[in-house]
């Protein structure tokens, strides 16, 4: 096997990469979960879309995969290391953005493409939606980091 054969395989056996990416697939598989327990009949490409893409709902998988990443340094290589630091503020800045900056642009993007559906009725004129973003509510949040810590928690220990 080559140098950089052995790099690759090295990168995906790291164990804080294989708690973040688990944290982060099992937070999207209870998404998916919860949106077909939810009464409404769902399609199967939704289902997918849900798995891989959509962003929003309960747990955050952005959160839930930093958060696992931040506890899988700090298992690692301990809170004093200089990576700890690194990634436990970029957890932060990610969860932190999830609940304020991304749900307040999805709120206001619902709120425009209301707005532009309504006029575009009214004057009879083609009206393009903006995209609507959607984030995290806190709960959805601390449910997700708290699901990134017990997958590493639970990778630190095997």
């Amino acid at each position: 096997m080559s140098v950089r054969g052995g790099a690759v395989k090295s990168f995906f056996e790291n164990p804080i990469f294989l708690s973040a990416i688990s944290s982060w697939l099992f937070a999207q598989i209870i998404k998916a979960m919860i949106v077909l327990l939810n009464g409404r009949k769902r399609t199967p490409r939704e289902i997918l879309a849900t798995l891989f893409w959509r962003t929003g709902g309960m747990p955050s998988s952005h959160a839930a995969l930093v958060s696992s990443m931040a506890t899988s340094v700090a298992f690692r290589d301990g809170v004093g290391s200089n990576l700890f630091v690194v990634s436990f503020w970029l957890a932060l800045i990610v969860m932190r953005d999830a609940v304020g900056v991304r749900r307040s642009s999805g709120i206001q993007a619902r709120v425009l493409n209301l707005l532009g559906r309504n006029v575009a009725d009214r004057l009879n004129i083609e009206y393009h939606p903006v995209k609507e973003v959607n984030g995290h509510t806190p709960l959805e949040v601390v449910v997700g980091g708290l699901l990134g810590i017990f997958i590493a928690a639970a990778y630190a220990s095997l």
